[in-house]
């Protein structure tokens, strides 16, 4: 059995994972212009994803399973791989710890102003004037309310907030005072102080937040979004920010990525921009190559039903 990788992990993962597994045959590429040679006789596919494309899914003719080292799956083939059979794993879960880190470290940077002060760092300005607000005792609204905002909410629970989770199912999840579904979602907003958006790109989420929602937020609110960039378009959120229906937008994803250099949302004072880092942390890969290797070991066993993260190729997640 060949198991390729379309991404070289370092030295050390490919000796744990050859010296774990004696039986599968690895064979580890920089990127898919070199591993797809390899392809045709590739039954696992490792990948963040990006790389697929319908043409390579049916030169795949043995290809039974894909695992994503990524939990988005925006640019892929999903219709030849449903059509194809493959299964599908990702990594789902690896990325709450820094993801959560990121949403409370950036909303702590809004209310204390960070910007300003280090600009006046950088001009050498003794201002003691600024506007400084405490995240304590505020209400946060997460929409999207899986691994990652489970827990973003439980950190945001050790600053006393008031937690609210909105999913698709609306179900009592942990670290949530309360639990909404998505199409109650109007309901909650005009009580958050805070929204932490971190859906993924499906039909039902792409464009979900209209003028609509942005109007019913506070105008002090703080809208961060982590997910994905396509549930919100950019002109809806330079219509909210310069009509000051909120106060702030955290953006980490968008529309296009990267963000072109001449878009308004790189200038915008109430903007934060950050370049698609919120999940990025120094022990991603070696938390992937874990789930990867449990999920490996269902497999060799021909005990897919204990398979992590497993994809509804239909849905999209």
């Amino acid at each position: 059995m060949n198991i390729v990788f379309s991404t070289k992990p370092s030295e050390k993962h490919q000796t744990y994972l050859t010296e774990k597994f004696s039986k599968p045959d690895f064979y580890f590429y920089e990127k898919m212009d070199m591993a797809q040679a390899a392809l045709p006789d590739a039954e696992v596919l490792v990948t963040y994803g990006g790389d697929l494309t319908p043409e390579l899914i049916r030169k795949s003719k043995k290809l039974k399973w894909i695992m994503l080292l990524s939990a988005g799956m925006d640019d892929m083939p999903l219709n030849e791989i449903e059509e194809a059979g493959i299964l599908m794993t990702n990594v789902r879960g690896i990325h709450k710890t820094p993801m959560s880190e990121y949403a409370i470290s950036m909303l702590l940077q809004v209310y204390r102003q960070a910007k300003a002060m280090m600009k006046n760092q950088e001009n050498h300005v003794w201002n003691k004037k600024l506007h400084m607000q405490e995240i304590s005792g505020s209400t946060m609204v997460v929409v999207g309310a899986g691994a990652i905002g489970q827990e973003v909410a439980r950190l945001a629970k050790a600053f006393g907030m008031k937690t609210i989770g909105v999913s698709r199912s609306g179900r009592n999840v942990a670290y949530f005072d309360q639990n909404e579904k998505v199409e109650n979602l109007k309901d909650v907003l005009p009580q958050a102080d805070f929204i932490v958006s971190v859906l993924p790109s499906t039909n039902e989420t792409r464009y979900l937040y209209t003028m609509e929602h942005f109007k019913l937020m506070p105008d002090h609110a703080v809208f961060l979004n982590m997910g994905r960039g396509d549930v919100v378009s950019t002109d809806v959120l330079l219509e909210a920010i310069r009509n000051q229906e909120i106060a702030h937008a955290v953006l980490d994803v968008f529309e296009t990525e990267p963000l072109p250099a001449d878009s308004p949302l790189w200038d915008e004072e109430n903007i934060t921009v950050t370049p698609h880092i919120s999940g990025l942390s120094p022990l991603y890969m070696s938390r992937g190559l874990e789930i990867f290797s449990q999920n490996l070991e269902a497999y060799l066993s021909a005990k897919i039903e204990d398979m992590q993260n497993r994809i509804n190729v239909s849905q999209g997640y």
